[in-house]
């Protein structure tokens, strides 16, 4: 089961009565632009007790087209990387160790949108 943003915004609206939704959804939009705009500029992004958010570089290289396999020059990009901080992974292993038998089935990705 995926998390989308207006999930999560209404998880939080829920949980913080005294915020109005539309409040809530603006923290929410700003958090997020924040954070693309200070990856977009090859900043980093560190959250304490949760991880940080970083850009690697993913090197040129040859690859193919699916359709006709035809090899085609890709160029080096920079990609969003997460890297998970000690308090979330620890938090996440006891969690999927206590339903060991849910493992599969906790997909909380959260999606833009």
């Amino acid at each position: 089961m995926a998390l989308t943003k207006s999930e999560l915004i209404d998880r939080i609206a829920t949980r913080q009565s005294q915020l109005s939704p539309k409040d809530v959804e603006l923290a929410v939009k700003t958090l997020i632009e924040q954070m693309a705009d200070s990856l977009a500029n090859g900043g980093r992004i560190e959250i304490r007790g949760f991880g940080s958010f970083s850009l690697h570089f993913r090197a040129p290289r040859v690859g193919r087209n699916p359709k006709t396999g035809a090899s085609v020059e890709l160029h080096g990009k920079h990609v969003p990387h997460f890297k998970p901080g000690k308090e979330l992974r620890e938090r996440v292993n006891e969690a999927l160790y206590e339903g060991e038998g849910d493992a599969d089935n906790k997909d909380t990705r959260v999606e833009a949108g």
